[in-house]
C-alpha cells in the first residue's frame, strides 16, 4: 500500500496540466461516430470508448491511460504527443502494457454529438479542469495517477513510472 502511495506521488510529482483551464468547446455538427482509431502506422492505438477501454484492461491485466486533450488546439497537448506518445520506446510499452484512450475535445475536427456526450461525461466523471490531463487506472478501474505536460519530461521517464505502478499492481 505503501508503494502504491508512493506511485501516486511520483505521478503526482510529474503532473503540471495546462496552464489554462479551458472548459470544452460546445458542440460542432454531427459526424459519424468514432469508437476506435486504428493504428494506421502501427504505432499506438488509441480507442475513444471508455467502457470498451475499461473492460480490455481488466481482461488484459493491463493499465489504462486515459488522456484528456484538445488535440487540435491546446499547446501542451500538442506537446506531450509529439514529446512523448509518438516515439517508437513509447509505442513499444504502450502495445505490450497499456490501454490507451483518448478523451478528445477538438475546435475544428469534427466528433459526433453521442462522442463529444461520452467524453464529457467521462471528463466530469474525474473532474478534469485543463489539458492535458493523464489518469492512470489500475485493471480494476482504480485510478493511480495523473500527471500532465511536463517540457523534457520524455517517454523514458513516463514509462518508468508507468512500469513502477504497472509492477505494483498488474503483476502482484
Amino acid at each position: 500500500m505503501k508503494q502504491t502511495a508512493v506511485v501516486c506521488l511520483v505521478i503526482a510529482l510529474l503532473s503540471v496540466a495546462c496552464s489554462k483551464h479551458e472548459t470544452p468547446p460546445p458542440a460542432v455538427s454531427p459526424a459519424p461516430a468514432v469508437t476506435e482509431k486504428p493504428p494506421g502506422d502501427g504505432t499506438l492505438h488509441w480507442r475513444t470508448d471508455f467502457e470498451s477501454a475499461k473492460g480490455q484492461a481488466h481482461s488484459e491485466k493491463k493499465l489504462l491511460l486515459m488522456l484528456f486533450t484538445g488535440s487540435d488546439w491546446c499547446p501542451p497537448c500538442m506537446m506531450l504527443q509529439k514529446e512523448v506518445f509518438s516515439k517508437p520506446e513509447f509505442a513499444q510499452y504502450a502495445a505490450e502494457h497499456l490501454v490507451l484512450l483518448e478523451v478528445d475535445f477538438p475546435r475544428r475536427k469534427n466528433l459526433s454529438n453521442e462522442q463529444r456526450a461520452a467524453n464529457a461525461k467521462v471528463a466530469q466523471q474525474y473532474g478534469i479542469e485543463g489539458f492535458p490531463t493523464v489518469i492512470v487506472l489500475d485493471p480494476k478501474s482504480n485510478p493511480l495517477g495523473k500527471f500532465g505536460y511536463v517540457p523534457g519530461l520524455g517517454p523514458e521517464k513516463v514509462i518508468e513510472v508507468l512500469e513502477k505502478a504497472r509492477k505494483e499492481n498488474v503483476d502482484k
